[in-house]
């Protein structure tokens, strides 16, 4: 395996952990009730989920040049396959941080509201008295939660399957289309160009369906029209989505790489 394969699979851990702990946001302006300031100050985390991702886009690109002149496209499938499992590992690993980072953000969030910097924010977090808070905000899953999962009852189980496989085309989206470039190499900008139209399917999903149903059942929640347990079960439940919508991207990464390729000699 390539230190660039490496760096990607490094860098999709990172995407994929900070992807999953924004479901946490939520949660955390609930408990607060400061929203608004929850969202500012994982605009922080989200920086870094971006700057990551702006790396690895032109790595994968070098491996699919490479790729192309070997004229060995199955290196590129297992490389890929490598890189959904690590959204997997990822995305599990980001769930079981949740308890924690619910604790360390609403401690960041309350330091914010007081402080109104976010320089003093990073400073405290990295200070002594920060190191020694972090230690003591390290939580595992609570088993009750974990149990909520036999519960279906109020879960909104349609919003749930639309939000998995709307993660699951966005996370094979960019692959897919990659992977059909490698398949198609005369056509690979068009192929390359087509991630494009797949992600912003997956994000209409969520904008339209998920994002407005979190924010309305977070309103609910502040206005006590539901309860916090009520609205704890739908994030878990949300969340638990993700993991599924990785798996399922494994499934859809070859088929979606086909169906780019056709449609790309078709335009």
């Amino acid at each position: 395996m390539s230190i660039q394969v490496i760096i990607v699979l490094i860098l999709t851990v990172i995407i994929s952990i900070i992807s999953t702990l924004a479901y946490s946001v939520r949660i955390v302006g609930v408990r607060t009730g400061r929203i608004a300031v929850s969202f500012a100050v994982f605009n922080i985390f989200a920086l870094i989920s971006r700057t990551a991702n702006s790396i690895q886009a032109p790595l994968l690109a070098k491996k699919i040049e490479n790729t192309i002149k070997i004229g060995n496209p199955e290196t590129l499938l297992t490389t890929f396959r490598w890189i959904l499992g690590s959204t997997t590992l990822a995305t599990i690993i980001g769930a079981a941080l949740m308890p924690t980072f619910i604790k360390i953000f609403g401690k960041a969030v309350e330091s914010f509201s007081v402080n109104r910097s976010i320089s003093k924010v990073l400073l405290h977090g990295f200070s002594k008295s920060g190191i020694e808070q972090f230690k003591r905000s390290v939580t595992k899953p609570n088993k009750e939660n974990l149990l909520q999962l036999r519960n279906l009852k109020m879960i909104p189980k349609r919003i749930v399957v639309l939000n998995t496989i709307a993660f699951a085309i966005s996370t094979v989206g960019v692959l897919a289309s990659l992977y059909a470039g490698c398949l198609n190499p005369q056509l690979r900008t068009t192929c390359s160009t087509l991630s494009a139209v797949i992600t912003g399917v997956a994000t209409i999903i969520m904008v339209i369906f998920t994002d407005p149903f979190i924010s309305i059942l977070t309103d609910d929640v502040i206005n006590g029209e539901c309860t916090q347990l009520q609205f704890d079960r739908c994030i878990i439940f949300i969340v638990g989505g993700l993991i599924v919508g990785t798996l399922l991207a494994q499934v859809l990464l070859v088929p979606a790489a086909k169906v780019i390729s056709f449609t790309a000699k078709l335009i």
